[in-house]
């Protein structure tokens, strides 16, 4: 590797099918202050959360399944959490499609709720992207405000 040679620029993508949200944006003031780490939201168009990254699978939250925790192969640990006070359905429409400990590829199916359900009880379902550990990585570009397709948008860049 030369002086001048430059990192190759990575990405996290789409865990979701919708728009990205600036995580200062939403409506919850642990992840707008980013308390829990920087990171990135989708308000997505159906109930369906896929992974962003292939690595394994670090934590679920068993009880609610509301949010999953992974860790990249390039070691960057991230917590995906569906929706602002989800937690209290205790799993109630949510399924979660792997176990701690799998290996997943990116556009794996990690959980799967019921969108209708929560829009019935007012619950906003606006799924975040946070990096709880984001390793030695320059984080260079947070895609918001743009249309997302999973697996093929990336959201964030780093190198």
């Amino acid at each position: 590797m030369g002086f001048f040679s430059r990192k190759k620029t990575k990405a996290i993508y789409a865990f979701a099918n919708g728009k990205t949200v600036d995580i200062k944006n939403v409506p919850d003031e642990v992840f707008a202050t980013k308390m829990m780490g920087d990171g990135i939201a989708i308000i997505p168009q159906e109930g369906k959360i896929y992974a962003p990254i292939s690595g394994n699978v670090k934590m679920i939250m068993e009880n609610s399944q509301h949010a999953v925790g992974l860790v990249s192969e390039d070691d960057i640990e991230i917590l995906i959490h569906v929706g602002l006070d989800t937690v209290n359905l205790n799993g109630e429409g949510f399924e979660t499609h792997v176990k701690v400990g799998d290996h997943v590829e990116k556009g794996t199916l990690l959980i799967s709720y019921d969108k209708e359900s929560l829009n019935n009880k007012d619950i906003n379902d606006i799924t975040m992207l946070v990096l709880t550990d984001p390793g030695h990585y320059q984080y260079t570009k947070f895609y918001t405000d743009m249309a997302v397709k999973i697996n093929e948008s990336p959201i964030i860049e780093y190198k």
